[in-house]
């Protein structure tokens, strides 16, 4: 069943926008000389073992290009819909990552359990299973020539 014109507009427009926001995120962190996520990381109210693994010097070398590529690739990806179930799924991740050190697990500033990053994953996650939402972009139009006959190829886009 295809979904009505409207749902996939609303369902383009959310993803535009969160697209926009981690592009514009990832862009600062990379334009920031000496950016580290240790700081971060080694600050982790919950799981604070597992954080301060990452934030090892030794761990530096991956961890803050995988974090700043990732999410400006995220965003890009979002933006352009192509890749829009990979890049929603790795965004989805990265935002349950991001979300635990901040807080000792569950409370939260706002409440109970949920905040801004539990609703970027959510929104992250409909991206990823929704078709409306991969609908508009670039993403949509490569499926429909050759490239979209090669199985990986067509899983990707």
């Amino acid at each position: 069943m295809q979904e009505p014109r409207r749902v996939v507009f609303a369902a383009t427009a959310l993803r535009l926008l969160l697209g926009w926001f981690m592009l514009i995120d990832g862009a600062q962190i990379l334009l920031t000389p000496g950016w580290s996520a240790a700081g971060f990381l080694s600050g982790a109210q919950t799981f604070p073992a597992f954080y301060a693994w990452f934030a090892l010097p030794m761990n530096a070398w991956w961890v803050n290009p995988l974090n700043s590529w990732g999410i400006t690739l995220i965003g890009i990806a979002l933006l352009l819909g192509v890749g829009v179930r990979f890049a929603s799924w790795a965004g989805a991740l990265m935002m349950l990552l991001y979300y635990f050190p901040h807080y000792a697990f569950p409370i939260v500033p706002h409440g109970y359990i949920v905040e801004e990053h539990i609703i970027y994953a959510s929104a992250f996650v409909l991206f990823a299973v929704w078709p409306a939402a991969q609908e508009f972009g670039l993403g949509s139009y490569l499926r429909r020539t050759f490239l979209g006959r090669v199985p990986i190829l067509h899983a990707l886009l």
